[in-house]
């Protein structure tokens, strides 16, 4: 498991359907390491601070395994940071990693923290409109960390697992969660309890019991 590239970006507008959008999502890969704070990675940057950033998504990871399979899809060759991820991976599949694995990456200690949920930002950047609806269908969505200790990473760095979080809670069946949870609220109770699940995404569980 390691970082293949770790990528940063400034937000910037673009148009979108004929009206200007600002968005954080055209990364590029940055040399040497950076450092990490609990908010990200320096000179890194979101426009949608709501749906974007914060604590509990200080680092966007997309597993490079995917590459191969949206180069298909989209007919043609995809760059490092194609899904705006600050971290390109090997080793770090959605259907493996769970909510609470604890990471240690350079001197920086990482807490998965929830699914990266496809907007249509997506579209924007590579074009077909039904593209979020294409990675929620696959479950190739990407995750977030938390930062435990802050520190510097840089593209090259091994990924350590130093702690399990919960086997039940899978990348990929949370994100199911976030799109059909409604439906399943004996799932939903027990996700509710779990604190090493972005308090947002609680929140929203939390809302759909009542």
């Amino acid at each position: 498991m390691k970082i293949i590239s770790l990528n940063i970006g400034r937000p910037i507008t673009v148009d979108y359907r004929g009206k200007p959008v600002e968005t954080g999502i055209y990364k590029t890969p940055a040399e040497g390491p950076l450092q990490l704070s609990v908010n990200g990675l320096y000179g890194d940057g979101q426009a949608d601070l709501v749906n974007h950033g914060g604590p509990d998504k200080a680092i966007c990871v997309y597993p490079f395994e995917h590459y191969s399979h949206w180069e298909e899809q989209l007919g043609k060759r995809l760059e490092y940071a194609a899904f705006g991820e600050n971290m390109t991976t090997t080793g770090l599949m959605e259907t493996e990693v769970c909510i609470g694995d604890v990471y240690e990456i350079g001197t920086a200690l990482l807490q998965v923290s929830q699914p990266r949920y496809p907007c249509f930002k997506l579209s924007q950047k590579h074009g077909p409109a039904d593209l979020p609806a294409k990675v929620l269908a696959t479950g190739y969505s990407g995750f977030y960390f938390r930062v435990l200790r802050e520190g510097e990473i840089a593209a090259g760095n091994a990924i350590v697992k130093k702690q399990s979080g919960n086997a039940e809670a899978s990348v990929s069946r949370v994100l199911h969660f976030m799109e059909v949870g409604r439906k399943d609220t004996a799932g939903l109770a027990d996700l509710i309890e779990l604190n090493s699940l972005a308090e947002g995404i609680r929140t929203k569980f939390r809302e759909w019991l009542l």
